[in-house]
């Protein structure tokens, strides 16, 4: 949730990163707090077929990423960590994640590489929930052996390297020097002993970068579209200099990068702008294998600790479950043989784009009996 511009050691080096980190965490509060705007999931609908549905209890919400199999097709997705505050929210996100088998991602440990003492706002994950699925967190402007000490840090079964240029542009105290990040990610690929997901923080992976990362030997990418925390505008509130408004808008959207996907890309995750479980199926039935949620679980800590984002996680389990059951899919892979109707603005971005839609009107034909 943050960039990984350095700061010194010292104690003014500290204060201004916990500052920035906890400047996020509020931000990204307020943000949930405004009116919904419509975004591109409400584009997107499913023909309805009334008698092609199953029973929940036939319903089987694990999914599969590569090799690991994750018992609910959404995890939480990496917010924060390396003050206090943020200390108190990721211990609360690991014990809900450890309760209800979640995966769940850490916020940027730069902060915890460069300052040991803010290195327990990370492990406390670990701590609270020591047999789940936890992923580390790096931005793409740290080498391998950071890579390295990250994974070992939380004992993580993945890392995260988030991309965060636009992020990066319009931060303060951001670095604007993109020229190395694809030849720095590759060596972190190359160097880390555990299997790497790379995420965009909020602006989408097109189908291009979808096929560079691959090319890269990156093998999982969480395309992480617009739509959901706007880290832009988070930057903007917090600069007193320039003003980069002008980008709002900036990126596309989760489903837009979904159904633009690279045929020989990376195993896809989804996240930007999930509100509630129907979301997680659209994305589902747009081709990605997991979906990660960050707005909405950090809100439900914040209003009610760890045990009411347990409430709220299974919840929407079962609403996940029910509508499974009524669009006849009993996996989270056999939402992507749903037919599905694109209109509005990610319709006219998949007319642009090239993407037959009426090919996926009508996608329910073509599976087998």
């Amino acid at each position: 949730m943050t960039s990984e511009t350095p700061d010194s050691a010292s104690t003014g080096g500290r204060s201004a990163r916990a500052e920035r980190k906890n400047d996020h965490v509020r931000l990204a509060s307020a943000q949930r707090g405004e009116e919904p705007n419509r975004s591109d999931f409400d584009d997107l609908e499913f023909v309805h077929h009334a008698l092609d549905g199953t029973s929940p209890e036939r319903v089987d919400l694990s999914t599969t990423v590569g090799d690991w199999t994750w018992a609910t097709p959404f995890y939480v997705n990496g917010m924060t960590g390396g003050t206090d505050t943020t200390a108190a929210i990721n211990r609360d996100l690991a014990i809900a994640a450890a309760e209800t088998g979640m995966p769940m991602a850490c916020g940027s440990m730069s902060v915890a590489l460069d300052d040991p003492i803010a290195a327990k706002g990370f492990t406390v994950i670990r701590d609270e929930n020591p047999n789940g699925f936890v992923m580390a967190n790096l931005g793409a402007g740290r080498g391998p052996e950071d890579a390295r000490r990250a994974v070992e840090l939380l004992g993580a079964d993945a890392l995260q390297v988030h991309l965060n240029p636009v992020q990066e542009t319009a931060m303060p105290e951001g670095s604007r020097d993109f020229s190395e990040w694809a030849h720095g990610l590759e060596l972190i690929v190359a160097a880390c002993p555990v299997p790497v997901v790379v995420k965009e923080v909020g602006f989408g992976l097109s189908r291009r970068t979808q096929t560079r990362l691959a090319d890269l030997g990156v093998r999982f990418a969480d395309v992480s579209g617009a739509g959901g925390t706007d880290f832009l505008r988070i930057e903007n509130a917090r600069s007193t200099g320039t003003d980069f408004s002008m980008l709002t808008g900036f990126g596309q959207s989760a489903l837009a990068c979904l159904l633009d996907a690279a045929e020989s890309g990376p195993t896809l995750l989804a996240s930007g702008g999930v509100r509630h479980p129907y979301d997680v199926v659209k994305a589902l039935a747009c081709g990605a294998h997991a979906v990660g949620v960050a707005g909405t679980f950090l809100q439900a800590v914040l209003d009610g600790g760890a045990e009411g984002l347990v409430e709220v996680v299974n919840t929407w389990k079962d609403q996940t479950r029910a509508v499974f059951a009524l669009l006849g899919a009993e996996t989270p892979a056999e939402l992507t043989r749903t037919d599905l109707l694109v209109r509005g603005r990610l319709g006219e971005f998949c007319r642009l784009r090239g993407i037959d839609l009426e090919a996926l009107s009508r996608r329910s034909e073509y599976r087998a009996d």
